[in-house]
């Protein structure tokens, strides 16, 4: 699984994290899951398949906000007693 954590500048309450992610579900279907955070001014996705970034970057562009940068990591899911395994 692959994390995906964009800079977005221009959100400002729920309602703009809501369109973001709106944008990456309608841009990216195949995603996992989509976070946004208006304090933190980014999305996190995830998602099982590689995301093709400049669609990424030009559907959120179209909401009216805009992508900073990209930055993409491998995730690994942790489970509830993980710390046990180290």
């Amino acid at each position: 699984m692959t994390r995906y954590t964009l800079s977005v500048d221009g959100m400002q309450c729920g309602m703009c994290e809501s369109h973001v992610n709106e944008a990456v579900r309608k841009a990216c279907p195949n995603v996992k899951k989509v976070t946004s955070s208006s304090a933190k001014g980014e999305t996190v996705i995830l998602t099982e398949q590689p995301l093709d970034e400049a669609a990424l970057r030009a559907a959120v562009d179209a909401t009216g906000y805009i992508v900073q940068g990209i930055h993409s990591e491998p995730y690994e899911k942790k489970g509830l007693f993980s710390f046990l395994h180290k």
